[in-house]
């Protein structure tokens, strides 16, 4: 009579940790792309503010390195935006690709069940058809014994 195979319950727990290990890379990421939006919202917040300043300033006499110090640093401002529009579009790419990991990491949890449970249920027939055999033979066993009475 043959025993469950052991290497069953290791690979699911492979396979599960593999799955958590995913999640928490998927969390992780989620919350870069937030705090990049984040920064993208202050950035433009910002740029609009010091655009209503020059827009109010352009009424009053400004100095000429002042006037220059402020579109700078506006371009500046564009240049960041720029940079952290990337940098979303970078991170969202990596959810993306996180998100099919997760699912193929699940699939393949799901395939580990299965064949445990499978091997089990192979152990459990195997032992039912021993533990049928033994109670044919004792079956048998009696019967001769009473014929030979």
């Amino acid at each position: 009579m043959r025993q469950a195979r052991n290497c069953w319950p290791a690979l699911v727990k492979k396979a599960n940790d593999e799955v958590i290990q995913i999640q928490t890379d998927l969390v992780a990421a989620q919350a870069r792309v937030e705090q990049l939006q984040a920064s993208h919202q202050r950035l433009c917040i910002l740029y609009d503010e010091y655009r209503v300043k020059e827009q109010q300033t352009q009424t009053e006499v400004l100095g000429m390195q002042a006037s220059m110090n402020q579109r700078q640093f506006m371009a500046q401002l564009l240049n960041l935006q720029q940079r952290v529009v990337l940098d979303i579009s970078k991170a969202q790419g990596s959810l993306i690709q996180l998100r099919k990991k997760r699912l193929q990491a699940e699939v393949e949890l799901q395939k580990m069940r299965s064949l445990e449970a499978q091997e089990q249920q192979a152990v459990q027939r195997e032992l039912q058809k021993y533990e049928q055999r033994q109670m044919d033979e004792l079956g048998l066993r009696q019967f001769n014994l009473r014929a030979q009475t």
